[in-house]
């Protein structure tokens, strides 16, 4: 499981296109948006750069959570 911090998420709108970015990535299995805390959840084994990079190519700056 890889948590990742997600900036400018506000609404279920963003939350879907951070879901559908970060399902595009290979390796990922899932993914769970929490939009209250600004994080998804992605669960499989992606390479997490390609992650980071797909989620913020779609808009959302994004950095593995600490």
């Amino acid at each position: 499981m890889v948590k990742l911090k997600v900036e400018k998420m506000s609404c279920e709108h963003c939350a879907s296109a951070v879901t559908k970015a970060a399902t595009k990535v290979s390796g990922v299995e899932g993914a769970e948006v929490d939009l209250a805390n600004g994080e998804v959840a992605v669960s499989g084994n992606p390479d997490v750069n390609a992650l980071i990079a797909a989620i913020t190519d779609a808009g959302y700056p994004a950095s593995e959570a600490r």
